[in-house]
């Protein structure tokens, strides 16, 4: 079989497997799928055909300001691309409007000014308004009311005080909220941190429908429409991506409407029905800016679950060049015995009282309950990563060789290149 090119960091692991291992190697279609357009012009092609809702110019007519929710360092949305287009088609109808760009960081630390610049480019970073949500800082908060679950919303009062919010972001297959973009750019994107524990509880986090590729009847998904409603979220601009994280489609307009024919687009790209069961399973993160520490590696893990068998081995190729990407996460696995104690513990807390992390070294624990994690990482410390239980291994051929020892020589592999790409049934 040809060699198998696995993302890690800003470069790949490339690999060549014995055939009589491998009995399956799970990609989206996303990765090969050929748009006719240029990523620029699919782009503005959605924005020119608006699902459900007034064009992006007509909303902007008249308005005096406005803000545009975008996403964080950790999430590859092409911002670089699509940031000018939106601010060009805005200023060309309203040149004088004032423009906020808030980013959403949710509950994560903020996004620093070297980050930016890669991210947004140096234009925008020097000559527009940049402002990270935090999340921790009440003052920059504002009561909107109660969530379907009972919390309590609370949103930043940037986006709470303009006369139009839109967002841009992009749509991929999320562990728990079932897809990204569309409502996650207000909750948790540009929430309160309140108000981000409740709607990760515990309970929620255990339920099955807050699961890779479901939104229909997810307890997650419900209280993020219902923020992004109460916020006056009016307009969005989402991409699907490549394992290039190049543009391939584009959806705009409506919310929710929006975002749900978005949704439809990747499940069909990304759904793979007929899973086998392996010993050793072989994922990642999709590389950076999502494999750049431990908590957010936990996605690319989920993918793994349904297709390793009971004890099995689960290979997890991801940088974690920042580490483990939040204390508390790190400190509740770290400080217990066993991931089993996590987990009776955590499903003893109430929803109203969930702590930081807590829905991050929930699934962690989850995962670690039922097999063994190998973190391939050869820039993050490895006694980090065997203080949360798991294995280190510097390289893929010294974490397949320590798996084969354990499983035997002629275990099956399933490998998925790109654990946050795919939805597994």
């Amino acid at each position: 079989m040809k060699p198998i090119r696995i993302p890690y960091a800003k470069g790949v692991v490339e690999k060549d497997f014995s055939p009589h291992n491998v009995v399956a190697v799970l990609e989206s279609k996303a990765h090969h799928f050929k748009p006719t357009l240029s990523q620029q012009e699919i782009v503005k092609k959605a924005l020119d055909s608006p699902i459900a809702s007034k064009s992006l110019e007509d909303q902007v007519k008249g308005k005096s300001n406005m803000v545009i929710i975008t996403s964080d360092h950790t999430r590859p949305v092409p911002s670089s691309i699509t940031l000018p287009i939106l601010l060009r088609r805005i200023r060309r109808i309203n040149p004088t409007i004032d423009i906020k760009i808030l980013i959403a960081t949710g509950y994560h630390r903020g996004t620093t000014k070297e980050e930016m610049l890669e991210k947004f480019g140096k234009e925008i970073v020097e000559k527009e308004t940049v402002i990270n949500h935090i999340s921790k800082d009440d003052d920059s908060l504002g009561y909107v009311g109660v969530l379907p679950s009972g919390g309590d919303l609370w949103l930043n009062k940037v986006a709470l005080e303009t006369e139009l919010l839109i967002a841009e972001g992009f749509i991929e297959p999320h562990f728990f909220a079932g897809f990204s973009g569309g409502r996650k750019s207000v909750l948790p994107g540009v929430a309160g941190a309140k108000t981000v524990l409740a709607n990760h509880c515990s309970e929620f986090i255990a339920s099955d429908y807050a699961r890779t590729g479901i939104i229909e009847k997810n307890p997650i998904h419900k209280d993020m429409v219902f923020a992004a409603e109460k916020a006056g979220l009016s307009f969005i601009l989402n991409v699907v991506i490549d394992s290039e994280k190049n543009i391939i489609e584009a959806f705009a307009g409506h919310s929710e409407k929006a975002h749900e024919k978005g949704c439809e687009f990747v499940l069909a790209l990304s759904s793979i029905e007929e899973t086998p069961k392996s010993d050793i399973v072989i994922t990642s993160n999709g590389g950076y800016p999502l494999d750049q520490n431990i908590y957010q590696a936990v996605k690319g893990m989920t993918a793994a679950e349904p297709c390793c068998n009971p004890e099995g081995i689960i290979i997890m190729v991801a940088a974690c060049n920042d580490g483990h990407g939040g204390e508390d996460f790190y400190r509740s696995m770290a400080e217990a015995s066993s991931p089993r104690e996590v987990l009776d513990s955590v499903m003893k807390i109430p929803r109203g009282e969930t702590k930081p992390d807590q829905w991050e070294y929930q699934i962690l624990a989850r995962i670690l309950d039922r097999f063994t994690v190998i973190m391939v990482t050869d820039q993050c410390d490895p006694q980090m990563i065997r203080d949360m239980h798991m294995e280190h291994a510097y390289t893929l051929d010294e974490a397949l060789e320590k798996a084969l020892a354990i499983k035997g020589s002629n275990a099956e592999m399933t490998i998925i290149p790109d654990g946050v790409s795919v939805i597994i049934k």
